[in-house]
């Protein structure tokens, strides 16, 4: 089981910024996030903290 591994967040030259989760983590059974072929996450942090929180989105209804 892979619960911990290093990963990258890297700006490409378009611009974009990807965070890079390597595979034996993300293919792990384990894994929160089953992407077929991508799921949506909602990204956060909170100032002064170095930790970001990544969360399955989950998404809003009117009810």
């Amino acid at each position: 089981m892979v619960s911990e591994a290093k990963g990258r967040l890297f700006r490409r030259k378009d611009g974009k910024y990807l965070l890079y989760i390597p595979k034996d983590l993300a293919e792990d059974s384990m894994f929160p996030f089953k992407p077929d072929p991508a799921v949506k996450v909602n990204i956060s942090f909170k100032i002064g903290d170095k930790k970001l929180t990544i969360e399955k989105w989950k998404e809003k209804t009117d009810n």
